[in-house]
């Protein structure tokens, strides 16, 4: 229904959250704006390849990043709730497999 641009207000009664990826476009990092009665949405840039500091000082590399984005309703969510989901959320991204545990 989304695709075919044929949702009615009632298919979007109820969400709390959103996610909305232009990375999938090549754009690297944008805020999105949240929508009544969303309470957060996560704004998703593209992946890329950058040269980074070594964790350990030595020197650098080349390692995989990307930029996310997360805008609250604060009537809803404190901005340090959000603050707290998105380092659970990094540290998920970084390392996987954690998300199993």
């Amino acid at each position: 229904k989304a695709k075919e641009g044929k949702l009615a207000p009632a298919d979007m009664i109820g969400g709390t959250f959103t996610i909305s990826n232009l990375g999938m476009f090549g754009v690297k990092n944008f805020a999105a704006i949240v929508n009544p009665p969303q309470a957060a949405i996560l704004a998703v840039g593209a992946a890329r390849v950058e040269v980074v500091k070594k964790e350990d000082g030595t020197g650098y590399e080349e390692a995989s990043v990307m930029n996310v984005t997360l805008s609250c309703d604060h009537r809803v969510i404190d901005g340090a709730d959000g603050a707290t989901w998105l380092g659970a959320f990094k540290g998920f991204m970084e390392d996987p497999v954690t998300m199993l545990l």
